[in-house]
């Protein structure tokens, strides 16, 4: 029998078809259902490009508003999900408890298995994705308030998407131009092709589970430090580093050594990434405009980005999305160890696209493997391999 083909880590592999999004990692361009991220960022909103991703058109005013109330109508969780909260260990990451609580949410709402029709019918998926990108930060601010030994701040109906996770993580009137950052954010960070937590979507869909299961598979691969995490250690290469003049040595040291520079570099794009760049442009025009606190970390992070770039830069490598997501959040004031459940908060409409996509043609993944372990051993028994010992 031919031994099948090894390619680690599927580099390469294309596992599926999808319209979603594109990347030209060597143009340095993303899409979303062929619209540029620069044009998404600068003219829509993040409630509209969840709706584009998970329909593949852009809406009509009317159906905006019917899935933006439907989003501000269903923040709210079931208070059982709240009691579950309070006997997890404060001192948990947020994101074991976003996998833990996203997961319970199937029991409250439950939808164990769709039908056929159920799966056909778009209306329906819309519904139950809206739901879950609705509840997503929900939690999250639930838990910021949680773990303090604060009652959560419910939600407002009044306020946007992310201006209302900034009002629930703060309980203070959201600042415009950050409530304009985060949502910024999300819509860079909502869906970038078949990467580790989609791949995750993608074969946890196959099995026609629910979309609760699917969700917390994908939260789960995110939480790691070479997918999601990585703005998260941004900051504390950033509180490593603590001075703008150790940058250089800390910069020759890790190269010295080829050790990861967190924020550097991208698997797909060859040049920039384009979301960095719009990130990075955010950046300067709010710290021109005094709306950023130019903090120690700010000023490192705008020291090391200049002598990365001139390091690493003619290799291809530049600063990737996390890096500058990581700072403008910490200059928000956003705790460190929720950037990637803001992240996931985001990709959640990305994830539950694949979801329906996968939904439409589905067959479930059931990859190979090159087996490298003995062949035709003897087995011996148990006791007959203790006497021999002795």
């Amino acid at each position: 029998m031919a031994e099948p083909n090894f390619t680690p880590g599927l580099e390469g592999v294309a596992a599926t078809h999808s319209s979603i999004s594109n990347i030209d990692g060597v143009a340095g361009l993303l899409s979303y259902r062929g619209f540029a991220i620069a044009d998404l960022v600068a003219y829509s909103s993040f409630e509209e490009v969840a709706l584009l991703l998970l329909d593949g058109v852009l809406p009509s005013a009317a159906g905006l508003g019917e899935f933006d109330r439907g989003l501000r109508a269903h923040r709210q969780v079931k208070y059982n999900v709240r009691e579950i909260m309070k006997f997890m260990p404060v001192t948990g990451h947020p994101m074991d408890m976003l996998h833990c609580a996203v997961a319970s949410l199937g029991m409250f709402y439950p939808q164990q298995e769709l039908s056929d029709a159920e799966r056909e019918n778009t209306l329906h998926l819309d519904a139950m994705a809206m739901r879950i990108i609705a509840r997503m930060p929900t939690i999250v601010a639930m838990w910021e308030q949680m773990r303090f030994g604060n009652d959560p701040i419910p939600p407002r109906p009044d306020l946007g998407h992310a201006a209302n996770f900034l009002y629930m993580i703060s309980g203070r009137e959201p600042d415009p131009a950050f409530a304009k950052i985060l949502d910024t954010c999300l819509i860079l960070h909502a869906e970038h092709t078949i990467n580790a937590s989609t791949f995750s979507v993608l074969v946890t869909s196959s099995t026609l589970t629910n979309p609760y299961h699917v969700i917390g598979g994908a939260i789960g691969t995110l939480a790691g430090p070479l997918h999601g995490g990585a703005n998260q250690k941004v900051i504390e290469m950033l509180e490593e580093i603590g001075s703008v003049q150790r940058v250089g040595a800390y910069l020759d040291e890790k190269m010295a050594n080829k050790d990861k520079i967190w924020g550097f570099g991208h698997r797909v794009y060859k040049t920039r990434d384009p979301r960095a760049a719009i990130l990075k442009d955010t950046m300067e025009d709010l710290a021109s405009h005094g709306h950023l606190r130019h903090s120690r970390l700010f000023e490192i992070a705008i020291e090391m980005e200049r002598q990365a770039t001139e390091r690493l830069g003619p290799k291809g490598i530049h600063a990737n999305v996390d890096f500058y997501s990581g700072v403008l959040y910490h200059e928000m004031g956003i705790k460190a160890d929720l950037f990637t459940p803001i992240f996931a908060m985001a990709r959640s409409a990305g994830w539950l696209a694949h979801w329906r996509e996968q939904l439409a043609d589905n067959r479930i993944f059931r990859p190979t493997q090159v087996y490298t372990g003995e062949q035709s051993q003897h087995y011996v028994p148990v006791a007959e391999r203790s006497r021999k010992r002795v």
